[in-house]
C-alpha cells in the first residue's frame, strides 16, 4: 500500500517554527516580494504608477513620486491597517495552511497568543481572500454534483406526542441553507477531483441547479448526480448520468457522484470538529475554504502557504472586516441565486 501524501517528505516544505524565527525585516521582504516581485519597483495602490518610489526605511513606507501618497507593503490589501507585526500574519497563514480539516478561531488565538476577536477576524480575512481570488472558469469533462444542508437541525421534543414531522417544509427552519458543490474529475485514473466550485442556495431546486450548471459547466460535459428531481432538467442540456442512493451507492454502469460526497466528508469534519457552527453570512466562505483544501490536498504545505499569501496580497481591502467588532459587519449573505 502506497504512503499517504501527507506522510511524505514532499508534503513538508514549511514549518511554523521557520516562520516564527523570521525577523521583522525578513517578513517585510517576503510580503514585498509576493506582492510586487523582486527588485526596487513597487506599485502605488492609489494611482497605480509602477516605479522606484521614495522609500522611508525607518517607517518601512514609500511615497509615490506621482501622487505623493504614502503607502506600506500592506496598503490596499486585505491586511491594510494591520497592528500586529507582519511575522504574526505569516505565522497565522502557516498555521491555517497546516490545518487540513479547517481551523477554529479559538485554536488560532491560542497558537498566536492573541485575543479571540483578533484571531476571528484574521481567519476570516484569509477566507475572504480565498473567496475573492478563486478561479471561476467553467468545469469540463466529468463533473460530479450534489447538495448538503446546514443550519436546519430541529431538536425533537422529549415527549413523542409533542413531536412534529421535521420533513415537512412548514416545520423547517427559515435559516436552513444548501451548500451546492460541482467537482471536475481528473483525467488520470484514480486521481480524484482537480477543481471544485461551491455555492450557497436556499434549497436544492431545479431552477438554481440548472442556472449554475449552465454558467459553470462546459457544453458537452458529463454530469453525474443522484436521484433528486433537482437534476432532471439537466438531461436536456448535458450528458447526465444518475445514481439512486436509496437503492445503491454505485449504479450498474459505474456511475457515482463520489467526488461530491468526498467534498462533503471534509466539509462535515470541518463543521463538527473545528468550527462547530456556520453562520449564514459567511457560509459561502467556509464552503469555499473546504473546496480549496480539497483542490490543494496533494500540494506541499510550502506551496499552499505561498499561494495563500499571494491571494491575500492581491485581495483589496474589505470594509466588512474593518471595525468588525465595532459593528461594521456584512449585512447580506452571499447567495448564488
Amino acid at each position: 500500500m502506497s504512503q499517504h501524501f501527507l506522510l511524505s517528505a514532499k508534503a513538508r516544505t514549511l514549518s511554523v517554527r521557520k516562520v516564527m524565527e523570521m525577523t521583522n525585516q525578513q517578513a517585510f521582504e517576503v510580503f514585498k516580494e509576493v506582492r510586487w516581485g523582486k527588485g526596487e519597483e513597487v506599485t502605488c495602490p492609489v494611482c497605480g504608477v509602477v516605479g522606484k518610489h521614495y522609500f522611508k526605511p525607518t517607517r518601512k513606507q514609500w511615497q509615490c513620486k506621482d501622487c505623493s501618497h504614502t503607502f506600506s507593503v500592506t496598503s490596499g490589501t486585505i491586511f491594510a491597517f494591520h497592528k500586529l507585526p507582519l511575522r504574526v500574519y505569516l505565522a497565522a497563514i502557516a498555521i491555517y495552511t497546516n490545518a487540513v480539516k479547517g481551523l477554529s478561531a479559538l485554536q488560532l488565538a491560542r497558537d498566536l497568543g492573541v485575543q479571540y476577536k483578533t484571531a476571528f477576524v484574521l481567519a476570516h480575512k484569509i477566507r475572504e481572500s480565498l473567496m475573492e481570488q478563486r478561479e471561476m472558469e467553467k468545469l469540463e469533462g466529468e463533473v460530479h454534483m450534489d447538495g448538503a444542508y446546514v443550519n436546519g437541525h430541529i431538536r425533537p421534543k422529549n415527549k413523542k406526542s409533542d413531536r412534529i414531522d421535521r420533513r415537512l417544509a412548514v416545520n423547517q427552519k427559515p435559516n436552513k441553507r444548501c451548500v451546492f458543490v460541482m467537482r471536475q474529475k481528473c483525467a488520470e485514473l484514480a486521481a480524484g477531483a482537480v477543481r471544485t466550485l461551491t455555492f450557497v442556495i436556499k434549497g436544492e431546486n431545479q431552477t438554481d441547479v440548472s442556472n449554475l450548471a449552465e454558467s459553470y459547466v462546459q457544453k458537452g460535459s458529463t454530469i453525474c448526480a443522484d436521484e433528486s428531481n433537482a437534476y432532471d432538467p439537466l438531461h436536456s442540456k448535458f450528458d447526465t448520468r444518475r445514481v439512486n442512493h436509496s437503492v445503491e451507492y454505485r449504479a450498474d454502469d459505474g456511475t457515482t457522484n463520489n467526488l461530491a460526497e468526498s467534498y462533503f466528508a471534509r466539509f462535515r469534519r470541518m463543521q463538527y470538529g473545528q468550527v462547530h457552527k456556520f453562520g449564514n453570512l459567511y457560509l459561502a466562505n467556509y464552503a469555499n475554504e473546504a473546496a480549496y483544501r480539497e483542490d490543494t490536498r496533494r500540494w506541499a504545505n510550502g506551496k499552499i502557504f505561498t499561494d495563500i499569501v499571494k491571494k491575500c496580497a492581491r485581495t483589496l481591502t474589505n470594509r466588512d472586516w474593518c471595525g468588525y467588532w465595532q459593528g461594521n459587519k456584512r449585512q447580506e449573505e452571499r447567495l448564488a441565486a
